[in-house]
């Protein structure tokens, strides 16, 4: 009997009915093990590809959007072999991001961003590296005024210097997005480079453009198809360029910084440069934060607050303008609110208050926007228990920012542009919990304060000087609101006119 069963063909037969009996016994072991760890549910997958073939990668927030109507607000999902644990609604996200701040607070590197960053900076860094990094820049930023009247007053001058370009077009249709972009990206650069540029100055251009040609490339198709598959990188076009685009803004940045550096005086902070280089001095040797203080952290984190600083709010500025040309009623309150309280005098951020309805027109933007509507991925530092669900130390977790901000919970009409979203039965301006444009807990943008000031003293200025119109020709139900799809979400090229009110 023993020499039959080392027959070739019995040996066959027996060691394939032993790796069957194995694979019954490891797949109960792996029912038996999800039954005590419950995890969160999801979509079956197909292999190698995930859900791939149920996500709309170019609306990759409305597909996850509409996964959790079914899911729930806690699922999980794959991009190829990748798992991401999605958190969905208000209150879910804000559970996660603020209640478990330190298990939700770790940000997912992708192939991607590891490619571009290798973990320096501030947006893609984890450890102690970005806990020196964000103690350093917050502490920079308010240095210079975050939130304050120094900030006040640079935004106030360059308010004056877009009112200008808007003026040159004389109530024409026009393009704004390049002029608007240039405005606002003045305002991160005078922070990191202690001053500003000349709205033709080829320095200010190039920044501009290569900022917004990584965006682009960033959110594409194929790049997005490359962090599920990293081996594809080298045969790739968009990969090549993103390379090519970020390695010549570092380059950029560092000739910028090297001057800086030939006239660097200890005594006298001009920059974010100085501060930098202010701070690796003040550092013993022995001192373990000095390590941090190199020029690939540099040079990172000036281009995270370079683009942060631009994009999301000249993009949200350009949503506030077309908003207003599409609903000329909201427009009228706005202005006559504007003119009621201020006048013709120059406004400042103590007006605020005394505005509400303006206050929340700007929110209402800001949430209708939607600008970046699947947030940066985060990933959990170590294993957790979520709303009943297991979630492993590891897991990428994406916080559907959409979600939030068109809650139907949360918002009484949340998919039309509603300022009484933010008003009570008096007409006070009310803040809502389910804002959260910034995101939330240990990850939330590190400029806000900055950006919430830029976008009320921007379109105050704007609102109070012009009467934004449609083009010649075009009703205001033809400006079509659409957004277009990128890292962020921004208006489809469109223009408008700029009527001066006096």
């Amino acid at each position: 009997m023993f020499e039959e069963l080392l027959q070739a063909p019995a040996l066959a037969s027996w060691l394939g009915l032993l790796a069957g009996l194995l694979a019954v016994y490891l797949l109960y072991s792996s029912w038996t093990f999800q039954d005590k760890q419950k995890h969160p549910p999801g979509p079956r997958r197909l292999p190698l590809i995930g859900n791939l073939h149920q996500l709309d990668l170019q609306r990759l927030d409305k597909s996850i959007f509409n996964l959790s109507k079914r899911y729930g607000p806690v699922f999980t999902v794959y991009f190829g072999l990748k798992k991401v644990v999605v958190l969905a609604g208000s209150k879910t996200v804000r559970q996660a991001l603020i209640n478990h701040a330190e298990e939700f607070g770790e940000r997912e590197t992708s192939p991607l961003f590891h490619d571009l960053t290798k973990g320096h900076g501030i947006v893609f860094s984890n450890g102690d590296g970005w806990k020196e990094m964000r103690r350093f820049t917050l502490m920079t930023l308010r240095d210079f005024g975050m939130g304050k009247r120094l900030s006040e007053e640079k935004i106030t001058e360059e308010c004056h210097y877009l009112i200008e370009e808007f003026e040159k077009h004389e109530g024409k249709a026009f393009d704004n997005t390049t002029i608007i972009t240039y405005a606002v990206s003045n305002i991160i650069s005078a922070i990191l480079f202690g001053k500003r540029f000349d709205f033709k100055d080829p320095v200010l251009r190039y920044m501009v453009e290569h900022d917004k040609e990584i965006i682009r490339l960033v959110a594409s198709v194929s790049l997005l198809i490359y962090n599920v598959f990293p081996k594809l990188g080298p045969w790739l076009k968009n990969w090549r360029d993103l390379t090519k685009n970020v390695e010549d803004f570092k380059q950029h940045l560092l000739h910028i910084i090297n001057k800086q550096r030939d006239t660097f005086n200890p005594d006298i902070c001009r920059c974010f440069v100085d501060a930098f280089c202010t701070r690796k001095l003040s550092l013993e040797e022995s001192d373990a934060q000095r390590v941090h203080y190199h020029d690939e952290n540099l040079t990172n984190s000036m281009m995270d607050l370079f683009g942060a600083g631009t994009d999301t709010s000249a993009n949200t500025l350009r949503w506030s303008l077309l908003l207003m040309a599409k609903y000329p009623q909201i427009q009228d309150r706005v202005q006559e609110e504007l003119s009621r309280v201020v006048g013709d005098r120059q406004i400042t951020m103590e007006d605020r208050r005394n505005l509400p309805y303006i206050d929340a027109v700007i929110h209402e933007t800001q949430r209708f926007a939607n600008i970046a509507p699947t947030s940066i991925p985060h990933s959990t530092s170590r294993d957790v228990t979520f709303q009943g669900y297991f979630i492993g130390k590891g897991t990428t977790v994406l916080p559907l920012l959409t979600s939030v901000l068109f809650d139907e919970s949360e918002w009484e009409t949340p998919n039309t542009f509603n300022p009484s979203h933010f008003l009570d039965e008096e007409g006070k301006f009310i803040r809502r919990d389910a804002f959260l444009p910034f995101s939330a807990g240990r990850r939330a943008c590190i400029g806000e304060g900055l950006a919430r000031m830029e976008l009320f003293l921007f379109f105050t200025h704007l609102l109070q000087c012009f009467r934004f119109t449609p083009a010649p020709g075009m009703s205001e139900d033809q400006l079509d609101l659409t957004p277009s799809v990128g890292f962020t979400l921004c208006p489809l090229p469109h223009q408008l006119c700029a009527v001066s009110r006096y």
